[in-house]
């Protein structure tokens, strides 16, 4: 269905495109400034609204062919305001995570070498389950383990909990599973890259030294599943 999907927007004009990258990005910066003025909630669940929402522009440039170009230079300019963010109070909503991180910084470098990876191999799909694993997985692990985590246990003096962790490992299964199912059919091998793909993407992020969970997750969950990919069908 997805393919079919992608398909029909290849004629998409260029202009229309970038139009609705942005106004999907305005809708994310907007819901989540709306949160955080009127609802006054934690600012961890503002941090994750943009990190969910923003990693979820990565569906469009896969659906609508946005050419690599444009978002290996939406990565790197994401990378420098990051970088300067850390000087200068540029993003402090975004980086204030009661610890020394450079999560957002590796966040915006992944997207860009996955991009810069999979659209010219022309298996752009990889990238996606990269992004969406960090995305979708880090971030519901992140709320649900500071939430509901009660069950505790520490890694190179970082702290997780069992039930993120768990979180992190079904959400990744799902979506790479989805993923894998609308490109490459119904085989079993897709089940069993999904299920390793979904533990090893859990092990890293178990290691968040610093936010390079932001890096290892996505270039390693993509980079698995291609490699697996290939292996199997060998």
């Amino acid at each position: 269905m997805l393919i079919l999907f992608s398909s029909n927007l290849e004629s998409i004009p260029a202009w229309l495109q970038l139009a609705s990258v942005a106004a999907w990005l305005s809708l994310v910066i907007l819901s989540a400034w709306g949160v955080h003025r009127f609802v006054k909630t934690d600012p961890e669940i503002v941090r994750k609204i943009v990190h969910i929402g923003t990693g979820n522009v990565i569906l469009l440039a896969w659906w609508l062919h946005i050419p690599a170009i444009v978002g290996i230079t939406a990565s790197i300019v994401a990378s420098a305001v990051t970088l300067l963010s850390y000087r200068f109070p540029i993003l402090p909503g975004i980086n204030s995570v009661g610890r020394r991180s450079f999560g957002t910084f590796f966040y915006a470098v992944s997207v860009g070498i996955l991009i810069a990876w999979f659209w010219h191999i022309q298996q752009p799909y990889y990238a996606v389950i990269g992004i969406l694993v960090m995305t979708w997985g880090d971030g519901l692990a992140a709320l649900i383990g500071q939430r509901f985590g009660k069950h505790k246990y520490k890694v190179l003096g970082g702290q997780k909990s069992w039930e993120g962790s768990l979180t992190m490992a079904l959400v990744s299964y799902l979506i790479i599973s989805l993923i894998l199912l609308s490109t490459q059919g119904n085989l079993w091998q897709t089940w069993i890259i999904s299920l390793v793909v979904a533990l090893v993407a859990t092990g890293l992020e178990t290691f968040s030294f610093l936010g390079i969970d932001n890096l290892t997750v996505p270039l390693g969950s993509a980079a698995l599943a291609f490699v697996l990919t290939q292996l199997m069908a060998g």
